[in-house]
């Protein structure tokens, strides 16, 4: 008995023309990964700034440079007056006629 027969040719025949058909297909998806990449590589580029922003903050935070408000020499805002305690809260205020 023989291996190359008609059925086999038949059947090897099919398997080449579904994998050829796969292949055309992939290639026909890649013209939209041309727009995916582009997205990725937009979003790599925005984590990347937002990387090098928090490095800056924390790299500011670490060598202890002051904070602007805390220099010597600025105004600093008074702390508002504290807020009356319950009992005077509680007091009737008189009323004016």
């Amino acid at each position: 008995m023989s291996v190359f027969n008609r059925r086999n040719a038949v059947v090897g025949f099919l398997a080449l023309k579904a994998a050829s058909r796969s292949l055309e297909r992939r290639r026909g998806r890649r013209r939209g990964s041309a727009l995916r990449r582009g997205l990725v590589l937009g979003l790599g580029i925005v984590s990347l700034g937002v990387l090098v922003g928090l490095a800056a903050v924390y790299l500011r935070h670490r060598s202890g440079e002051p904070e602007p408000q805390r220099l010597e020499g600025y105004a600093e805002v008074e702390a508002e007056e504290p807020a009356p305690s319950e009992q005077e809260a509680a007091e009737p205020i008189p009323a004016t006629t």
